[in-house]
């Protein structure tokens, strides 16, 4: 029998459980299921839904997996989305996720009582309507008689924790995307809840925040009989799907990931916290007991969806189309579901330089580039900032497996792109988490161990400065934005 433990992915999509084997992190076996889809502005998943889809997975791995031993669990997943339950702990309404930009107007209150300085220095990031703050403002505005209802908050990760456990925990990477939790000081901040209900006893509604190397508890009898094990699993802390990427990556200080998924992030990793005071990078916690600087834009490999579906054309050939593009034609401010950095919730997608001339090579070449020059821009925020980019560039989610987005990133770069021997980084990532946990081993020690390889899968070919100087411009044209009437 092999000693395993499970890291877990529960993102916005889907689910996925990946098993790896304890003594040398070999992966075992892995399934995937799917979420309910959802569609911004208004995006809202039954948490009953993810645990559903988790046991679905995680039986489906241990099928797959053969004779193994499940020593330990890790979730991580989604950030910021509020998972409101009552006294019971029932689940009193649909979550609502990180993409629900319904939320922007109470956010924009807060923010304004609070003050944006105030908000950075405290936080690391100048909260957009992604964060929880502004869904338990909206909850507290819109839903009033649910809202009295409310006697525990949690994150989309800490739900699947609670359901294996029964504890209300959660760590500090998911804490820091909240806008009420001080990554460097690890504490909550109860007055910023205070503005919304300074009746209500906040303290006693949030979940405890755990160490990186902290321990949330056994898994329950119930929970064992939903997944199909027989023994006591350790469940570890946790943490924010980007966080946990970054572990499984093995990334160092001064290496660049591009996260091409729903979303689109770019991050690193450094031991001091950082504090942008324009509000673009955000300063969370990493894993590791350091920091997780990160820019996210709200539209990633779903800008590539749409325009194959409009176009006619199937991911490959949309990839294949975008590579056959010359130096012209238009440029794309990929906006579409408005937008997350910039803090632009109400905007929507411009494509500019239309002629008679455009052809199909070229708007598959600008969907691509709306995705990539929106991250790329928020590399040059990090730069601003002072944190190191020197380091290696390493795409990774859907749309990396698209030559054509990692060609494009490598031309605005100038530099190598990489890619790397972990499909599923956020469950690797969780499941290095659970391992150092269980063995008592640091989680950096485990991280290097287990550490995938890497491959330059794209060099660069033709600089595209001016095409992206030219998006930028067209990013900037905020005229069309739609009214907050």
């Amino acid at each position: 029998m092999i000693a395993v433990v499970c890291g877990v992915d529960t993102s916005t999509q889907s689910c996925k459980v990946e098993f790896f084997a304890l003594d040398d992190g070999r992966r075992i076996a892995g399934a995937t299921a799917a979420h309910p889809p959802v569609a911004p502005p208004r995006s809202e998943q039954n948490p009953h839904a993810w645990w559903n889809a988790f046991v679905g997975a995680f039986r489906a791995a241990l099928a797959q997996a053969g004779d193994v031993s499940v020593r330990a669990i890790s979730v991580a997943g989604q950030c910021h989305g509020m998972v409101p339950l009552d006294a019971h702990g029932e689940v009193i309404r649909d979550a609502k996720l990180w993409n629900d930009t319904t939320t922007d107007g109470e956010l924009r209150r807060l923010t304004e009582r609070i003050g944006a300085d105030r908000l950075i220095a405290s936080t690391g990031s100048l909260p957009t309507a992604a964060f929880t703050l502004s869904k338990i403002a909206w909850f507290a505005d819109h839903e009033p008689e649910n809202f009295s209802r409310l006697a525990t908050i949690l994150l989309p990760h800490d739900y699947l924790t609670y359901r294996l456990t029964g504890a209300f925990a959660t760590d500090r990477s998911e804490a820091s995307g909240t806008g009420y939790f001080d990554p460097s000081a690890n504490r909550y901040l109860l007055d910023h809840l205070a503005l919304i209900d300074e009746s209500r006893d906040w303290a006693a509604m949030l979940p405890e925040v755990l160490p990186p190397d902290g321990v949330a508890g056994t898994t329950t009898s119930a929970a064992m009989t939903e997944l199909g094990i027989a023994e006591p699993a350790l469940v570890s802390a946790g943490g924010g799907d980007q966080h946990a990427s970054a572990l499984g990556l093995g990334i160092a200080e001064g290496d660049a990931v591009f996260a091409f998924g729903t979303s689109g992030v770019v991050f690193s990793t450094t031991p001091e916290p950082v504090r942008d005071a324009r509000g673009f990078v955000n300063g969370v916690a990493n894993l590791t007991g350091g920091f997780l600087p990160l820019v996210c834009t709200l539209n990633g490999a779903k800008v590539i969806d749409t325009f194959a579906r409009l176009m006619g054309a199937n991911h490959d050939e949309l990839s294949a189309l975008a590579l056959q593009a010359g130096s012209d034609g238009p440029v794309l401010a990929a906006f579409l579901d408005g937008e997350r950095t910039p803090n632009r919730p109400l905007a929507s997608g411009l494509l500019a330089d239309l002629t008679t001339e455009t052809s199909r090579e070229q708007l598959a070449r600008a969907a691509y580039e709306g995705v990539v020059f929106g991250l790329v821009a928020g590399l040059s925020h990090f730069e601003r900032c002072e944190v190191r980019t020197d380091g290696e560039v390493i795409a990774i989610g859907g749309a990396a497996r698209s030559a054509a987005t990692r060609q494009i990133l490598a031309d605005a770069l100038g530099k190598p792109v990489h890619l790397v021997d972990a499909p599923e980084a956020v469950a690797r990532g969780a499941a290095v988490q659970a391992a150092a946990v269980l063995s008592e081993t640091p989680i950096m020690e485990l991280a290097e161990h287990w550490k995938p390889a890497r491959r330059v899968a794209a060099e660069p070919a033709r600089v595209s400065t001016e095409r992206f100087a030219r998006y930028a411009e067209v990013a900037a044209i905020d005229t069309l934005d739609r009214s907050r009437g």
